[in-house]
């Protein structure tokens, strides 16, 4: 794909024009002018002050004594929407993770309320170690210091809030990266607690987008590649300065040409500066009006954000610069993400959803350009060959790189990049839904469903306006809790955009959240709940036990309920008294056990059928049975393409009478001459993938001989159980051995 044309490029210049009002006429008695009406920011901030201080709302907001909110800004969304964002802090010491946001509507209407706190604060503010010991212990953290600032003594907020200090150094870890870290020390035992970098990585292609008209700056002899328009927009090479250039011409058309490189850069970002500010109403990449330099010539397989400027290297045959729209719009979405409320946050599984953000908003800039040497779609760097395997990532079926399409308990232990995969997958289906009539490809759904798309551009904003309520201590759950709340205040009185949100959330295995938004129009539909009280209970094999199931009628009218129970060990029979209800009245369910059903713990799953279907479990416990063998061993070898698809290889559990355990293993024998190539998952027989083994290319040692410990409680026994394996860089070859899974 050389193009050897000249990439041209055209100074925008700005033309302003001044508008002349009529005098009014002269009348006998002077009128006063009515007063303005308040500006939506500014009622907004006065609601969201009077909740704030309000006394009865100290619970809301985990206040405790020597806690101080302080208002930190108003934030715009769209359709009218205001973000009151706050600081927190505990006996003047800074909060990290105290973050508060109030959303109201134009008329100063509180809608929601988010909270970053899960418990009030309540430690002592005198430290046992010393701020260079904090320094001392940040810096072997990094193989390479460039800088380190001074520690600050700080509280970290959570489950177990503590007081701490906060390092920040910049530098080279032992893998030769770039970052800027913020370590977080334990003041009273001088452990690392928690910690976070800045810099963002990620993986993209140098394709080209032909003769482009890009803003630039300068006249006569001397221009520069900077973008005076978008204030703080320029590309240069690594020394921080934009390229100059005695024309207005830039580039050669070169795979290898950092001039070119920068002209597809930035007709990237001026793109997704103008998405921003036609489709959302925000004002620059950071949202102040200003956006982050951009720096070409990376001498690395890479791109990144680093919390200042974006970085662009080459593709591992050094043939292509990085810079495809969707990889810059990636890059750049990460400064979005740090600044907006709740800032870049911290764990790993907010860093997943971070990367997931970079996606997405890679995505709307490729969908805002609609160029067509680069379509929109929903591949991750699909032009690059980074080792030779295609795109990085697949938002509408991620298991196609290896990447968890469904989220689990795993996800807050999978490597930030893979985690991207349940976010970018429920993005895709609220945007395209489960099978797109436009030519985008079907998505998979977790649960089987059927889910119908909004849109692109009502999936982003939807998204955008949920980004202004983030906290930094931002999870899947809470993700879900901002676009419900997004969709029903961007959209009432429709409820369509956020049953299209539900059902999306829904398909990608994430679970409802206790105090989420719901949505009704017109004439409230008949529905129920489902409830059983114990939950759990304990029998001896042979033996009986009995729980309430009780119904309620949640709107609408009463309806007739059907109940049912589905889960059941081997030997044991559920009875209902009555087996059908009217909603709002209970029944009582018996589960009878033989002396022959297997000990152990199994969830039942008691259903109701009516106008919908809900269910509840109830966790029964046997003790004093026999016991089954859920276990098994796949010896067959299964060759592993050297940076190519992923194989599997199988074991059927058939005989198992119970579920899969939490303390579950899988022994992985893995015979390779380089086990930092691989990535290897389990997967379910319910398609949920549990990530086993992330790559690495520091790990250069032969073979994976290893037994992972995983929680699948979750998942029921019997059924296919495949090992997945994929070999993501080039070279080294070998193949899968042998596993055993023990459930």
């Amino acid at each position: 794909m050389g193009r050897q044309k000249l990439i041209t490029a055209s100074v925008a210049l700005a033309t302003g024009a001044a508008l002349a009002l009529a005098a009014a006429p002269a009348t006998a008695s002077p009128q006063q002018a009515p007063s303005p009406a308040p500006a939506p920011a500014t009622l907004a901030a006065s609601a969201a002050d009077s909740l704030v201080g309000s006394a009865g709302k100290a619970g809301l907001l985990r206040r405790s004594d020597g806690d101080a909110l302080k208002r930190t800004g108003v934030v715009q969304g769209t359709r009218g929407l205001q973000y009151v964002t706050y600081a927190r802090t505990f006996k003047g010491l800074a909060v990290v993770g105290g973050d508060v946001v109030v959303t109201t509507d134009a008329a100063g209407t509180v809608k929601d309320t988010a909270v970053a706190e899960t418990a009030a604060i309540a430690v002592g503010t005198t430290p046992k170690i010393s701020a260079g010991q904090a320094a001392a212990t940040a810096k072997a953290k990094l193989a390479k210091v460039d800088s380190a600032g001074t520690p600050t003594l700080k509280v970290l907020a959570g489950a177990d809030p503590k007081l701490v200090y906060e390092a920040v150094v910049e530098g080279r870890t032992a893998q030769n990266k770039p970052s800027n870290l913020h370590i977080f020390v334990d003041a009273a035992t001088g452990v690392v607690v928690d910690e976070v970098d800045y810099v963002r990585e990620g993986t993209g292609s140098g394709y080209y987008y032909g003769n482009v008209t890009i803003t630039t700056s300068g006249s006569g002899s001397s221009y520069s590649m900077t973008d005076t328009t978008r204030p703080g927009l320029r590309c240069g090479g690594q020394g921080g300065t934009a390229y100059t250039g005695t024309d207005d011409a830039w580039g050669n058309g070169s795979g290898t040409n950092l001039e070119t490189a920068c002209v597809d850069a930035l007709w990237g970002a001026q793109r997704e500066v103008d998405m921003f500010s036609s489709w959302f109403g925000r004002n620059g990449i950071l949202g102040n009006g200003s956006n982050p330099p951009i720096r070409v010539g990376l001498a690395d397989v890479n791109a990144y954000w680093n919390g200042s400027y974006v970085n662009f290297g080459h593709n591992q045959a050094n043939t292509r610069q990085a810079t495809p729209i969707d990889v810059v719009g990636h890059e750049l979405g990460h400064a979005v993400f740090q600044n907006t409320p709740g800032g870049a946050g911290s764990g790993n599984e907010n860093g997943g959803i971070n990367e997931s953000t970079g996606d997405i908003f890679g995505a709307l800039t490729e969908a805002y350009a609609n160029s067509p040497l680069d379509p929109p779609d929903y591949q991750v760097g699909e032009e690059v060959d980074l080792v030779g395997a295609g795109p990085i990532r697949y938002m509408y079926d991620p298991s196609l790189a290896g990447d968890p399409n469904c989220y689990s308990s795993s996800i807050p232990s999978t490597e930030v990049h893979a985690a991207a995969g349940p976010l970018n997958h429920w993005f895709y289906l609220t945007a395209e839904g489960s099978n797109p009539t436009n030519g985008q490809p079907a998505s998979p759904t977790c649960n089987s469903t059927t889910v119908t798309g909004l849109g692109i551009r009502k999936a982003g904003e939807i998204y955008y306006n949920a980004m202004q309520s983030k906290t930094s201590t931002w999870k899947h759950s809470g993700v879900r809790t901002a676009t419900l709340a997004a969709a029903k205040n961007l959209y009432a009185p429709s409820c369509a955009e956020f049953n299209a949100v539900k059902a999306a959330w829904a398909a990608v295995s994430v679970p409802a959240v206790s105090g989420e938004a719901t949505c009704t129009t017109g004439t409230p539909t008949n529905d129920f709940s489902v409830s059983v009280s114990p939950t759990s209970g304990s029998v001896a094999a042979g033996s009986s036990a009995t729980t309430t199931v009780a119904t309620a009628t949640t709107s609408g009218s009463a309806q007739t309920v059907a109940l049912s129970a589905s889960g059941l060990p081997s030997g044991a029979t559920a009875s209902f008294s009555p087996a059908s209800v009217t909603s709002g009245s209970s029944s009582t369910l018996t589960i009878a056990t033989t002396a022959a059903t297997p000990s152990g713990s199994y969830p039942v799953t008691v259903t109701g059928t009516g106008s919908a279907t809900h269910t509840a479990t109830y966790t029964l416990t046997v003790t004093g049975g026999s016991s089954g063998s859920c276990a098994g061993t796949n010896g067959t070898d299964v060759s592993i393409p050297d940076a190519g698809s992923a194989v599997t290889s199988t074991i059927t559990i058939s005989g198992c009478a119970r579920s899969a355990s939490a303390t579950s293993t899988v022994a992985v024998n893995i015979v390779h001459t380089y086990r930092g190539d691989l990535v290897v998952d389990l997967v379910a027989p319910d398609g949920t993938a549990y990530r086993l083994k992330s790559s690495s290319t520091s790990d250069s040692a032969d073979n994976v001989a290893a037994t992972y410990t995983v929680n699948l409680s979750s998942e029921a026994a019997n059924g296919d159980w495949k090992l997945q394996a994929r070999d993501v860089y080039s070279v080294d070859t070998g193949y899968i051995n042998t596993w055993t899974l023990t459930l």
